[in-house]
């Protein structure tokens, strides 16, 4: 199984937004996809003074398959979520195997 995290530094003006965004809009866009499983949205416990973190864990059943994810569909959705909140984050993902 592979898991894309994808951890996002949000600042905290728009924490409310992004969070009902991402549970309504964003992460039911990605699952409905049919590439991911299940999917963990994660607070981390330790903010700091400029921004407040979020991991978003999408658990898919191989690299061919986010691949094709990655090809079909995040451009768009990377362009509606960057539209949206430009200039209020800070995003870096990762790709990662379960053992």
């Amino acid at each position: 199984m592979i898991l894309y995290n994808v951890t996002t530094k949000i600042i905290p003006e728009i924490n409310d937004d992004w969070l009902k965004w991402m549970k309504e809009v964003h992460i039911p866009d990605v699952m409905n996809t049919g590439h991911f499983l299940e999917h963990k949205l994660c607070r981390l416990l330790i903010d700091e003074e400029d921004g407040i973190t979020y991991a978003i864990q999408y658990a898919c059943k191989d690299m061919n398959t986010l691949q094709e994810y990655q090809s079909n569909h995040a451009p768009a959705l990377r362009k509606d979520y960057k539209k949206r909140y430009e200039g209020k984050y800070v995003i870096f993902r990762s790709v990662m195997e379960v053992l």
